[in-house]
């Protein structure tokens, strides 16, 4: 185990990521007609297939948000003349 204190920022970027995810979850099921109480009362199967669905949302859409937010940093850097 590491005697390293974990990095504040670090801890705070991994709630925000992880509240967006739990936000584009909830957004893919509402977008398909259901809520996240609703889960509980469908049969199994159709909560998996939903759920496995809004996963794979979630995780395009974090991808294209991370992407996004690179690239824009990316070209604001000064480019060199030399």
């Amino acid at each position: 185990m590491s005697n390293i204190p974990n990095d504040p920022g670090q801890s705070r970027a991994a709630d925000l990521h992880s509240v967006l995810g739990r936000t584009l979850i909830a957004e893919y099921l509402l977008a398909n007609g259901y809520l996240m109480s609703d889960l509980k009362m469908l049969p199994h199967g159709v909560e998996r297939r939903l759920m496995s669905e809004a996963y794979r949302f979630a995780a395009r859409r974090l991808a294209e948000i991370q992407s996004e937010a690179y690239f824009q940093w990316f070209f604001r850097l000064p480019i060199s003349n030399n």
